[in-house]
């Protein structure tokens, strides 16, 4: 199957940013509930001499919502363990094999996967090719535009051109800079004039206009959704609308709001947790979530400090039982400062 049979022939396509510990089979279920991307992604598989396949990430994959295709993705640096691992792969039903050359995150970083593969340009070239060289369905890259400056990303730009690849991701920020600077719409662009194969545009996509300029400015081909799909679960719908009609019909409520998050709570609770423990998985959520839902920040404020399901849900009523219209382009600094650090790899 051609990678771009899946892409809708009016509008860009639209995919799940791939999250570690979110896009789990239990989030994807709630996208779905909402309308959810065109293309699913894993969180990552971690890949090492000794590992074998997440049981939980296969899980997911076999039981993917309907019709909906799947991009693994792998995070690592041993060429032998990523070939064995992409191997294994093939064997599910997925659409592509996506490789991270973006996490941000420190403790990865620092063992030359991620984001720190764009420090070894050498290494990474080698991995692609070796990848490129078992893998016979679409072979997909995710990266960022540099590891210390953006003056980097010429030079990974052409290694990523030598390349036989089906699509290539990219976050408009350098490593360093996390998800604290303006992402640089600019050198998203310039990958999609470089690149001979479709180029998705990922970061800060928080909103269905958001979105829409984005896809006007860079030409990208799709685009990729992590936080502003956290806390806007209607925004593939909405973006839907938008290319088809010219405006967005599907307009949400802070009440809206309160049942996505019942539904969220009770969807992604795994069997045997204690209440405590799903109230505190729900916070990572609602960092993103309750944002600037009232003037003052107070909800997100007092949300962080509940601990009973019962506090969780009367917070949660005393600010979003009301038919106020929800606003999801909230200031981005308070997404950017929202990050929980197990929420870093997208």
């Amino acid at each position: 199957m051609k990678f771009d049979s899946v892409f809708p022939a009016s509008r860009p396509v639209l995919l799940i940013a791939p999250m570690q510990d979110v896009t789990d089979l239990p989030f994807w279920r709630v996208l779905h509930r909402y309308g959810g991307p065109d293309i699913y992604f894993t969180e990552y598989f971690r890949v090492h001499s000794t590992s074998v396949p997440d049981k939980p990430i296969l899980h997911a994959i076999r039981n993917k919502p309907p019709g909906k295709p799947v991009i693994a993705q792998m995070i690592g640096q041993d060429i032998p363990a990523l070939v064995r691992t992409a191997e294994a792969l093939q064997k599910e039903n997925i659409h592509a094999i996506d490789l991270n050359i973006g996490c941000p995150a420190p403790v990865v970083c620092k063992k030359s996967s991620g984001g720190g593969l764009l420090r070894h340009l050498d290494h990474l070239d080698n991995i692609i090719t070796e990848l490129r060289r078992v893998i016979s369905i679409p072979f997909t890259l995710k990266t960022r535009v540099g590891f210390d400056n953006i003056a980097e990303f010429d030079n990974i730009l052409q290694l990523y051109a030598n390349h036989k690849i089906d699509a290539l991701t990219v976050h408009g920020r350098t490593v360093k800079e996390m998800y604290r600077s303006e992402v640089h719409f600019d050198l998203i662009a310039r990958a999609v004039q470089t690149m001979p194969c479709p180029v998705f545009a990922n970061g800060n996509v928080i909103s269905a206009n958001i979105g829409r300029e984005v896809a006007t400015q860079t030409k990208a081909a799709g685009l990729m959704i992590g936080r502003g799909a956290i806390r806007n679960p209607w925004i593939f719908d909405q973006l839907r609308e938008l290319y088809a009609n010219g405006e967005v019909q599907t307009r949400a409520t802070l009440l809206d709001v309160r049942e996505y998050v019942e539904f969220l709570y009770h969807e992604t609770k795994p069997e045997g947790f204690t209440e405590k423990l799903q109230v505190a998985k729900m916070k990572k959520y609602m960092n993103f979530i309750a944002q600037k839902i009232d003037a003052n920040d107070e909800f997100a404020h007092q949300i962080r400090r509940v601990e009973t399901e019962k506090d969780f849900f009367q917070t949660c009523d005393r600010f979003l039982n009301s038919d106020t219209p929800f606003e999801p382009e909230t200031p981005e600094k308070a997404l950017v400062n929202a990050g929980n650090p197990r929420v870093d790899c997208y």
